[in-house]
């Protein structure tokens, strides 16, 4: 695509009849530049393009006209030239200025007053309350990659730009929302899975100030690094439903001492432990649902029965017994998190 179809046809026109361009024309021509847009063309070569058609098709063709058409060409190209470079340099000082804000923010090395001001510049009201969703994949991303871009632009088009700041840290996408809009978050972890190949993304709880965005941030952070230990299915993870993790693992030799006391009689079966643990595991899962666990292990519920009574013979440690039932699961979340008895402490 390089010209309006019909510009030739549009300047012999306005030549032979003086004719101005109908409303129809207008918007015939401004759909083209904004498909030009689109297909990278930069408004410099656009109007180049056509100005260039208008000296070929200018009625009378006398030196002085097609110099005049000459200087007016160049004159055009040079201004486009002159505005198309201060608009890179704005963008690359606007990119540098939201680079440097996004490390202060989230490393909380600036003081409060001038980053609230800052933050106001690029939407974000650090008086009210923000949660942040980070989201990883099998690569890093930065700034300006195919799949950040896609994401932001997702975003920005279901829910505009205000109050929203995505951008990228260290290989991760970051989106930091308002608390109370949680479908933001929602829907920019939903994109990050699809664009990332099935990647991970997590949401940090809402908190208010700098300090809670720092807070969300680290939050995410967290629940992403523990997704690997516990392996965890759901591809959005949510802090507020992790929060057992860290509290558990405060004191890890203390959980290392109850998995091995708990758990360790079943290092002693003949296809070693990670059967029962699985068993354990979906049971708790189900809230103590005999059917709803056999069925997502594919046994028949004589056969779980017949395994949660075995982990009893083995362990001392009765299952299904509400006295016995919450050492087994923090022993069972506990392995997860330690991952054990892959890495025995």
């Amino acid at each position: 695509m390089q010209t309006f179809a019909g510009f030739n046809a549009l300047l012999a026109e306005a030549a032979a009849t003086s004719r101005a361009l109908d409303e129809t024309e207008v918007e015939q021509l401004r759909s083209f530049g904004e498909q030009s847009a689109a297909d990278g063309v930069t408004l410099r070569t656009l109007v180049v393009r056509h100005l260039a058609l208008t000296r070929t098709g200018w009625p009378v063709q006398t030196p002085s006209a097609d110099q005049i058409l000459v200087t007016v060409q160049r004159a055009v190209e040079a201004l486009c030239e002159g505005h198309e470079q201060a608009q890179q340099v704005a963008v690359r000082h606007q990119e540098a200025a939201r680079r440097e804000f996004i490390d202060d923010l989230l490393f909380g090395r600036s003081e409060l007053g001038p980053l609230v001001e800052r933050a106001e510049r690029f939407g974000l009201r650090l008086s009210l309350a923000h949660a942040v969703a980070v989201a990883e994949g099998p690569t890093s991303y930065a700034e300006g990659d195919p799949v950040p871009r896609a994401v932001e632009k997702a975003v920005t088009l279901r829910f505009g730009e205000r109050s929203i700041l995505l951008t990228t840290k260290n290989g991760r996408l970051v989106c930091i929302a308002p608390g109370d809009q949680r479908d933001v978050l929602a829907y920019f972890a939903k994109h990050a899975y699809d664009r990332t190949d099935g990647g991970r993304a997590a949401i940090g709880r809402p908190h208010s100030g700098a300090a809670g965005v720092v807070h969300s941030y680290n939050e995410a952070l967290q629940a992403l690094h523990l997704a690997d230990r516990p392996d965890l299915e759901d591809p959005v993870l949510h802090a507020a439903d992790l929060l057992v993790y860290p509290v558990l693992t405060r004191d890890r030799q203390a959980m290392a001492e109850l998995v091995r006391t708990t758990l360790g009689p079943l290092l002693k079966t003949r296809n070693g432990p990670q059967p029962h643990l699985d068993t354990l595991a979906a049971y708790f899962d189900s809230g103590c649902v005999t059917t709803q666990a056999a069925r997502h292990l594919n046994l028949s519920v004589r056969a779980l029965a017949y395994r949660l009574e075995r982990i009893h013979q083995l362990t001392g440690s009765d299952p299904t017994d509400p006295r016995h039932r919450y050492a087994l699961q923090t022993a069972v979340i506990g392995a997860r998190i330690l991952n054990w008895p892959e890495q025995k402490r």
